[in-house]
């Protein structure tokens, strides 16, 4: 998705900036916290890691991964199989109709065609005030019109370590938060 705006919350764009410089320094070179080797792995991790835990996920692509190595041992598997390999993550049904159709370009080659937003995404966009859509592709765009396009891959990244890591949805401390004035729950914590 790529946003045409023509106008620019230069506040919010500033904002941004800074939460993602604050990032790097806690999160040098942010990267996808699921184990792949080539980028049709990440592919189908990236569509198994929707709305389920990455260390789930970890657990269960070795074994998918040697049964279906390639892209075309995978598109010839039947649907039934794949489900079966993959039954513990949720919505594993459409999951496994998905793994066939799917591009993932961002981690596996280096092309930003937008900004990944998963659940830690959607949240810290909100509570950092940079966006208040309520889909996924509004937030995305969002954010896009914010950032410029080549940190796209990083900025999605920086949001989903921290959002894991640090400022998680669960009870947590903003103590160490690299992001302090820039939160508004931290700054009213004071």
């Amino acid at each position: 998705m790529q946003t045409d705006k023509l106008f620019i919350d230069t506040a919010k764009a500033e904002k941004a900036m800074k939460i993602m410089e604050r990032l790097y320094k806690v999160y040098p070179k942010p990267y996808v916290e699921l184990d792949f080797k080539n980028p049709f792995q990440l592919l189908v991790a990236t569509i198994m890691a929707a709305q389920c835990t990455d260390k789930l996920v970890n657990t269960l692509t070795p074994v998918l991964f040697n049964k279906y190595p390639t892209i075309e041992a995978m598109a010839d598997a039947p649907v039934a199989d794949i489900d079966a390999l993959i039954s513990k993550v949720t919505f594993h049904v459409n999951k496994a109709k998905n793994i066939k159709e799917s591009v993932v370009l961002n981690n596996a080659i280096g092309k930003s065609y937008g900004i990944a937003i998963d659940t830690h995404g959607i949240r810290l966009s909100h509570k950092l005030g940079l966006s208040d859509g309520k889909t996924p592709e509004k937030i995305e765009a969002d954010l896009m019109s914010l950032i410029p396009r080549e940190k796209w891959a990083d900025f999605g990244n920086l949001l989903t370590l921290h959002g894991r890591h640090m400022c998680t949805a669960r009870p947590h401390t903003c103590e160490n938060c690299p992001l302090g004035d820039l939160c508004p729950e931290y700054t009213n914590k004071g």
